[in-house]
């Protein structure tokens, strides 16, 4: 119905007007009346498959989605993420992908920005390092999100006191991001020195992305970590040691790159520290999905995951059901049966479950730091 950037513009201003109207009539009780979601795959909810960077995407592909939505959404998952968790414990309506606004769907208090593959860097980083394009998924980085992030913000708001009145009851999740930057690195044969390098320069562009947003008009900003990349099935499988050294008695996980994802961290902590002294008046929050996911590494059973925490839910064998000839949603994979039993879904990424578990522990505590807003409380 609308062709060009002015009719795209004008739809969208529309569809945003429609909403304020909402939100000035209605209820205004909840905790936040909008989202905004920056980050790659674990928080992508259908930018990259809307994108079109592949043909046939295997994450646009069945048994991605099977077990909430019934049908893949570009989620890297078998159902929901950590920002449908959030979302939904806000009692705020699902967060549509950017790139779905074009199509029609309608702006409901929240935008995702977030595209799977995407890294903290641009790729003129990876390029200049000789580290090849050709295994990145996209070539959409946080720069880009946030470009995309003032395309639209200058759709529906008409002054600078319009926009901060906005985003001071919005919250923005900038990230899970950063972790593709090392995976492209460490699987193109980068050594643990060479990928250390790179920490503080994807930190600060973390940091520098949560800066913009700060003097964009946000003001509740929640900032997660990196994961524990020494317990994902891919990084167990081309990490293969003979050395049981290398591994974690207690739970299985290679201990180097365990490591590594918590030096990541704690370099975004100290960070995230000096940013809250120059900016006193935003709320940071450091989301600590590593602790939050290692309760479950150290003791599956306790929460429910009985098929164990290394092995993949979906995929083509191998000791931690991780083959990259046969991913899943490839030929020759196949899902489980029950994948509420695994943490782990595709051997890159976790299950529902999984993410279930790490949202309650950034919403309930302790993983959020400071703690968030209780969806509870007005």
């Amino acid at each position: 119905m609308f062709d060009g950037a002015s009719d795209k513009r004008l739809h969208l201003l529309i569809l945003l007007l429609c909403n304020l109207f909402f939100l000035e009539t209605g209820s205004t009780s909840l905790p936040y009346e909008s989202i905004f979601s920056f980050g790659d795959s674990l928080a992508d909810t259908g930018n990259f498959l809307l994108s079109g960077a592949l043909a046939f995407p295997a994450i646009g592909r069945f048994p991605y989605g099977e077990t909430y939505f019934h049908h893949p959404t570009g989620r890297c998952s078998n159902g929901r993420l950590i920002i449908d968790f959030i979302v939904e414990a806000y009692g705020l309506p699902e967060v549509q992908p950017y790139l779905a606004l074009s199509r029609g769907k309608v702006f409901q208090r929240g935008v995702n920005f977030a595209v799977a593959g995407a890294t903290a860097l641009d790729p003129a980083f990876f390029q200049g390092r000789n580290l090849s394009r050709a295994i990145m998924w996209t070539n959409i980085s946080l720069s880009s999100q946030l470009d995309w992030f003032k395309e639209f913000k200058s759709t529906f708001c008409n002054s600078q006191k319009d926009c901060a009145t906005y985003f001071s009851k919005s919250l923005f999740l900038v990230g899970e991001i950063g972790g593709n930057d090392y995976n492209y690195a460490f699987f193109q044969g980068a050594t643990m020195e060479q990928v250390r390098a790179f920490v503080p320069i994807v930190v600060q562009a973390i940091t520098t992305a949560a800066t913009t947003l700060i003097e964009e008009g946000a003001v509740e900003l929640v900032v997660p970590g990196n994961l524990p990349i020494g317990c994902s099935a891919i990084y167990l499988t081309f990490f293969y040691s003979p050395n049981k050294g290398n591994y974690d008695p207690e739970n299985g996980c290679l201990k180097a790159l365990n490591r590594f994802s918590k030096y990541h961290n704690s370099q975004l902590q100290r960070a995230l520290e000096s940013l809250r002294q120059k900016y006193p008046q935003a709320k940071i929050m450091y989301a600590d999905y590593y602790s939050a996911a290692m309760r479950f590494f150290h003791s599956p059973k306790h929460f429910g995951f009985s098929s164990g925490t290394l092995s993949a839910c979906c995929g083509g064998g191998g000791p931690y059901n991780f083959n990259i000839t046969a991913r899943c949603g490839h030929h020759g994979s196949r899902a489980c049966t029950i994948p509420s039993t695994y943490t782990n879904w595709d051997g890159i990424h976790l299950t529902e479950a999984a993410y279930r578990y790490i949202a309650s522990g950034l919403i309930e505590g302790p993983y959020s730091m400071p703690p968030m807003r209780s969806p509870l409380k007005n």
